[in-house]
């Protein structure tokens, strides 16, 4: 990977591009920020830019999305644990301590799913799909499929978007329901806005919530800005 700029010079990029909207100075204090370094603006400036090919769509949010991955796993519990290196020197470390599984909020979520099994082996993997309500315009469970054991485990929850917070909230409603204590659930996306995040936050204070940008707002329509459109009809509509 190459070298990073200082934050200080992102700082002065946002400060000269408003539009790109860094993280607000105060965020709920269980939301975690990728750091806000030019490399990962650079790749959220090809990503939002409705210029992008599909190929390199894909390509570049895998990236963004490995780094919200590796920063998620980055908040689960530790314990020591010592090993025998090769050269017969016994070496002091620390283990995970649980088991995780990822779980996708349908359909965009699962583009998520690749990144999360890239650096851990043979997890598994739950899907949860949820559609707006046409007569009550509410978040609606329509299919969930989580593993037998999920109340045991440390559950990453994917979706790459936080706009009202609707899908997102009722995905932990589903999640609790099934068993999984709310400060076991850790949500991964790669765009927020700060109302989502205020919602969301509000109702699940336990939760942790791993964003890799957060927006500067939501419009009328409930679309994000500056934003990047429909992620799902990007990544799967060539």
């Amino acid at each position: 990977m190459a070298t990073t700029a200082p934050i200080t010079k992102v700082a002065s990029l946002a400060a000269s591009n408003p539009s790109s909207q860094t993280a607000p100075a105060t965020l709920p204090p269980n939301v975690i920020t990728l750091r806000q370094t030019a490399q990962l603006e650079a790749l959220y400036t090809i990503i939002r830019d409705k210029k992008t090919g599909r190929g390199d769509f894909i390509f570049y949010s895998d990236r963004i999305i490995r780094l919200l991955v590796e920063e998620g796993l980055n908040h689960l519990p530790i314990v020591p644990k010592t090993v025998m290196t090769p050269t017969g020197v016994e070496y002091a470390g620390v283990g995970f301590e649980g088991r995780i599984c990822g779980v996708s909020i349908l359909r965009a979520g699962e583009a998520m799913e690749a990144g999360l099994r890239e650096v851990c082996r043979s997890v598994r993997i739950g899907k949860i799909l949820i559609q707006r309500d046409e007569q009550t315009a509410l978040p609606k469970l329509f299919f969930s499929k989580l593993p037998e054991d999920i109340a045991t485990r440390y559950v990453l929850l994917l979706d790459p978007m936080l706009a009202t917070g609707g899908s997102a909230m009722k995905a932990v409603e589903v999640l609790r329901e099934a068993g999984v204590p709310e400060d076991r659930i850790i949500f991964i996306n790669l765009i927020s806005c700060p109302e989502g995040l205020k919602t969301f936050c509000g109702k699940f204070p336990q939760c942790r919530v791993i964003t890799g940008w957060v927006d500067r707002e939501l419009n009328e329509k409930k679309f994000i800005l500056p934003g990047l459109g429909d992620f799902g009809e990007r990544r799967y509509t060539a």
